[in-house]
């Protein structure tokens, strides 16, 4: 981080900046300003404004200003509405929310144009349309005096919701927490990941294009302790809290969250694991295996980390993977040819670094990657690291218990059901797993006694918007995803009339 006190010389190249948005308003922070450089070859994409206490507390004020005022007075299918002109208008920019995105996380543009932008319009609407008709609940009571009482629910919105958002797919899962929160009738503060604040402030625009009221939506930019992040968790009028991020980050928010009891949504970590069975579909299971570990170059909170294979298989499927591993290209995200990008930063780069020089000392053997690769040297600035898997760890070293969040896996074999399951099971986490056979008796009975929030089942990363998402144990608290986010973005209130 940078503070920067004075504008550019005269003469100097123009520097873009990233500002914050509150009451409908690009506003400069109080604070600094920080670089936001790119993760490509290290040149600066913007300086952003950093937000103080003072702007936190205007976003606050603004987005209960809003929920007290227009907001607050339309009807569900007016809010509806305004969500679907919001969609259309992120498509109408989806060029520009690819510029963005590809800016900020370095990611190969043909990747973000088929799932990050899109998947972050379809969220409006999606979650428009499934407010639109959840019923609530009534009861018929008999009363002492023979008359009866109805009971029925409704649901009102929680208030102002904060909205702590990850560097990986920055739109798309901003757009998943607060494409609901809003559709339930409530206003929102998002802190953007200080790595990638770009689409979150571009949304802002779409916000006034669309004729969301202002107060609605507010973005404020920063870090996470003394800083943002911190400020909008323990501010007294935010109502409840969701995040997305690293296990040790949401618990520092649940702890500031615990004054004035609000709630929390978390997704967090995960160590997720890949069971593939001697009876799969071979191919199908290469593919699904090397996308969920390699995918968005291993930043996936849902992606495969350990791999368990059945032995009779093992060596041919370890031989494959490794083929698939050592085909990916690397360089100019905007060129087709390109299939990696690079990790988000130099910092996390050292991290997964870190990583696989301890699966060397760990007596790893090493099937693929396992370094930096070599790029053109316009690029030598930027965060690329090799897409790697190792064989040989015990199921106890910290390669196969940690979450690095990289282009890696580790493969093991094993002999039998029980054992996989026991294995899979022995985390601290519990957010995905991918089973993969053509048994479907077996399918089922092992998705049951996996501890995570979705199983999938010969396939990786298939979402139905409509049912549940989240983690077990250390992996999150609460779901998302039709419905089920009711129960977190609106309270249910009972209303009880005697006849």
């Amino acid at each position: 981080m940078i503070d920067i006190a004075q504008d550019p010389p005269a003469g100097s190249a123009t520097v873009a900046e990233t500002l914050n948005f509150i009451d409908g308003r690009y506003v400069a922070g109080n604070g600094r300003r920080f670089e936001n450089r790119s993760p490509v070859d290290g040149s600066l994409v913007s300086l952003v404004h950093e937000a103080d206490a003072s702007d936190v507390d205007a976003a606050v004020r603004a987005a209960r200003a809003a929920l007290r005022g227009p907001w607050g007075k339309l009807s569900q299918a007016e809010r509806a509405a305004l969500l679907n002109r919001l969609a259309a208008e992120i498509t109408r920019r989806f060029e520009d929310f690819l510029a963005a995105e590809v800016a900020d996380t370095g990611k190969p543009a043909s990747l973000a144009r088929h799932l990050d932008i899109p998947r972050g319009a379809a969220n409006f609407n999606a979650f428009a349309d499934s407010v639109k008709n959840v019923p609530t609940e009534a009861f018929e009571m008999a009363t002492p005096d023979g008359t009866g009482a109805l009971n029925y629910g409704i649901r009102r919105p929680r208030g102002v919701i904060a909205v702590v958002c990850p560097w990986n797919l920055p739109l798309l899962l901003m757009t998943w927490k607060v494409a609901p929160a809003l559709a339930c009738g409530n206003t929102v503060v998002v802190k953007p990941s200080e790595e990638t604040p770009s689409t979150a402030a571009l949304l802002g625009e779409c916000m006034n294009a669309a004729g969301i009221p202002p107060g609605v939506y507010n973005v404020v930019h920063g870090f996470g302790p003394n800083s943002a992040g911190e400020f909008l968790t323990r501010h007294p009028g935010v109502d409840g809290i969701t995040f997305t991020g690293e296990t040790a980050t949401g618990a520092a928010i649940m702890k500031a969250a615990a004054d004035g009891l609000r709630p929390v949504s978390f997704e967090l970590g995960g160590k997720n694991a890949a069971l593939v069975f001697a009876d799969c579909d071979f191919e199908a299971a290469l593919d699904g295996t090397a996308r969920s570990a390699f995918a968005n170059t291993g930043q996936v909170c849902l992606g495969t980390e350990r791999i368990f294979v059945e032995r009779p298989i093992f060596e041919r499927f370890a031989a494959a993977l490794a083929e698939r591993a050592k085909a990916y290209r690397f360089g100019d995200p905007h060129d087709d040819a390109t299939t990696m990008g690079p990790l988000i930063s130099r910092e996390h780069r050292d991290k997964v670094l870190g990583y696989y020089e301890r699966a060397r000392q760990g007596g790893a053997t090493v099937l693929a990657g396992g370094g930096v690769p070599a790029v053109e040297d316009r690029f030598a600035g930027g965060a690329w690291v090799e897409p790697t898997l190792w064989t040989g760890l015990a199921d106890d070293s910290p390669v196969m218990r940690e979450e690095i969040f990289g282009p890696c896996a580790h493969l093991s074999p094993f002999d039998d059901e029980q054992e996989v399951v026991a294995r899979a099971n022995d985390t601290r986490y519990g957010l995905a797993t991918s089973i993969w056979t053509r048994d479907l008796s077996r399918a089922h009975r092992v998705a049951g006694q996996i501890e995570v929030g979705i199983a999938w089942i010969n396939s990786w990363f298939l979402r139905d918007l409509r049912t549940s998402f989240g983690g077990s144990k250390q992996s999150g608290i609460g779901r998302e995803g039709g419905v089920h986010g009711l129960e977190f973005y609106t309270e249910l209130r009972n209303v009880c009339v005697k006849l």
